[in-house]
C-alpha cells in the first residue's frame, strides 16, 4: 500500500488480539501514532511494548485500559489520549464481543444486552466523546467494525447480528449530521477471519449454533479464513488523505474494489452504493402494485 498517516495519531478500540492488534501494527506500518485500549490491562501491556519495536523516529504508541460501554472510562480514555497528544485524528471503534449462542428464550438475557452494550453502546459513546474534538480540529476520521451480522440474519447468534446492524445504521446517521464538516465516518466488514469469535462458535457447539453454522465454522478454521491483514489494509485506506469525502459506507474488505473509490467518489455520493436499505419488489424485477 501506498497510503500514509505520517503525522496522524489514531485511538484504536479492541486492540489486544485479533483485529485490533493487526490494525494497530498496520498503522505503526503506515506511520501513525497510535493509542491501543482494551479491558485487558496486562494483555495491552505486553502488546505495547512488543509493537513500541516498530516505532521510527517520531511515532509513539501509549495504552489504556477501559470498558468502552461504560462512559466514565470512555471519558477517562479520550482525556488520557488528548493530553498526550494534545490532537487526535483517527478513531477505530474495533470493540467487540460475540456474546451469547442458543435460541433467543433461552439464552442468558443479561448476556445478550453486554453484547449491545459493548458493540453498540460502546461505538456510540466514543463518537459522543470524540466528534467534538474533531469538530474543533476541523477534520477527522471514525472507522467501525461491523461485518456478516450487518448483512445477513445470524440464528442463533443474534445478539451479536442485532448490534452491527445497528452499528451501520448509526454511522450512516452519523454521517448525515456530520455533513459538510470533513469528518468521514465509514463501516468495514472485514470478511470471515478466524479470531477468538470463531473458536468460540465451535466451541459452543451445533445444539447452540445450530448444525449449518457450526459445520460452516469448522470449513473455516480449516481452511485459514480471511487473512486479518486485508481489514486492516482498508482501515489504513479510510484512515488516510486519499479517502476524504468518503463517508457513510459499508465496504468489504475482501468484495469491493475500494482502492478506486477516491475517482469515483462523485457518483457514490449521489448513490446509496454501500448502504444499508429497504429491498423493493421492483429491485426484484418484481411488478406489485402498491396497496
Amino acid at each position: 500500500m501506498n497510503y500514509r498517516l505520517d503525522g496522524r495519531t489514531a485511538i484504536i478500540t479492541g486492540a489486544s488480539q485479533g483485529l485490533g492488534l493487526e490494525i494497530a501494527k498496520t498503522y505503526l506500518a503506515a506511520g501513525a501514532s497510535i493509542v491501543i485500549c482494551a479491558r485487558d490491562k496486562e494483555l495491552l501491556a505486553e502488546n505495547s511494548a512488543a509493537l513500541s519495536k516498530l516505532c521510527s523516529p517520531g511515532q509513539k504508541i501509549i495504552y489504556f485500559a477501559a470498558d468502552v460501554s461504560k462512559s466514565e472510562e470512555v471519558e477517562k480514555l479520550v482525556t488520557f489520549a488528548v493530553s498526550h497528544f494534545k490532537k487526535i485524528d483517527i478513531l477505530i471503534n474495533n470493540a467487540g464481543v460475540q456474546g451469547p449462542k442458543g435460541l433467543i428464550e433461552e439464552i442468558d438475557w443479561e448476556e445478550w444486552l453486554k453484547v449491545i452494550e459493548i458493540n453498540l453502546f460502546g461505538s456510540v459513546l466514543m463518537c459522543r466523546k470524540l466528534v467534538p474534538h474533531f469538530r474543533k480540529n476541523g477534520y477527522g476520521k471514525i472507522i467501525q467494525l461491523s461485518g456478516g451480522g450487518a448483512t445477513k440474519p445470524m440464528p442463533r447468534i443474534s445478539a451479536y447480528a442485532t448490534s452491527k446492524a445497528a452499528v451501520v445504521r448509526f454511522a450512516e446517521s452519523l454521517s448525515e449530521e456530520l455533513h459538510g464538516e470533513k469528518i468521514d465516518i465509514n463501516c468495514i466488514a472485514p470478511g470471515a477471519l478466524n479470531t477468538r469469535m470463531l473458536t468460540e462458535v465451535i466451541e459452543a457447539g451445533p445444539h447452540k449454533v445450530g448444525q449449518a453454522y457450526y459445520d460452516k465454522a469448522l470449513a473455516q478454521h480449516k481452511e485459514g479464513g480471511t487473512a486479518l491483514i486485508k481489514a486492516a489494509e482498508l482501515a489504513v485506506f479510510l484512515g488516510s488523505s486519499v479517502s476524504d469525502g468518503i463517508t457513510g459506507r459499508l465496504i468489504s474488505a475482501i468484495w469491493d474494489d475500494w482502492q478506486s473509490l477516491p475517482e469515483r467518489n462523485q457518483e457514490l455520493k449521489k448513490s446509496d452504493i454501500f448502504t444499508l436499505r429497504r429491498i423493493t419488489p421492483e429491485d426484484r424485477g418484481k411488478n406489485w402494485p402498491p396497496k
